[in-house]
């Protein structure tokens, strides 16, 4: 979902924030608040690596820098090259350049060069089955689950996480129960969910998961972006406040 407030940063070609630019014109997916939203939700307890698997333009990794405080590395995986690139050039004008690490590489063949597991795994993936045709290569390699399925995506996170790590993804509610079906099935666990909707009126439209390789306890929570007269909510604008312009 394209974020549209003008006055929250988005402007042509790119999107401010508070401590950095993301620009996103060369990506086939632009700066939106399921990225925003999964940055800012995804938890960083006892995280010691960090692995973004299909960045786009690094706006996930950013923000997960911005919230370590820059302690913590930060590793990010694109398929496509031309995305990869303007990844590469916004860590290079970031306050992170030291820290996060922008590979153009498909998240199959990455795993095998990985040295150590990681502490928290973030995904913002591909979730819609082959349809329509779309109006570039790249878009549809962003949207798509044809280059990565879900189950290929939950089957490399299981190899690449830390065995007390979680892997966070948000996706449409349409697919999410399947989607932990497979999770399921593949061994993992659901430790942490959380149902976003746009306004409270209206139904969920995106899930935070927190998937994690152990069992325990699941915390379950609901966040609504919008009141009823279309201004951010206090429980949105706490989230992304360390983000947003003007927030």
């Amino acid at each position: 979902m394209k974020h549209q407030d003008s006055k929250s940063g988005l402007r042509s070609g790119g999107f401010t924030f508070k401590q950095f630019f993301v620009a996103h014109d060369r990506c086939a997916m632009k700066v939106g608040t399921d990225g925003i939203v999964l940055g800012a939700w995804a938890p960083l307890r006892s995280v010691g690596r960090i692995l973004d698997i299909g960045c786009g333009s690094g706006v996930i990794a950013l923000m997960l820098a911005q919230r370590s405080g820059g302690a913590v590395p930060v590793d990010a995986v694109e398929l496509d090259a031309v995305a990869s690139q303007q990844a590469m050039d916004n860590v290079s004008t970031s306050p992170w350049s030291d820290t996060i690490n922008i590979y153009h590489a498909d998240i199959t063949r990455f795993i095998p060069a990985t040295t150590a597991p990681y502490s928290l795994i973030v995904s913002n993936p591909p979730y819609f089955s082959p349809g329509v045709s779309c109006r570039t290569e790249q878009r549809a390699q962003a949207r798509y689950t044809t280059t990565l399925t879900h189950s290929d995506l939950l089957n490399c996170a299981h190899r690449l996480l830390a065995d007390d790590g979680l892997f966070c993804v948000v996706l449409p509610h349409q697919v999410v129960e399947e989607f932990l079906n497979n999770a399921r099935d593949g061994g993992w666990h659901l430790r942490q969910r959380t149902d976003v909707a746009e306004y409270a009126s209206r139904a969920a439209h995106r899930v935070l998961l927190a998937l994690s390789h152990q069992p325990g306890a699941v915390i379950e929570t609901s966040l609504v972006i919008r009141d009823d007269h279309q201004c951010y909510s206090v429980a949105f604008r706490t989230l992304t406040q360390d983000f947003y312009l003007f927030m």
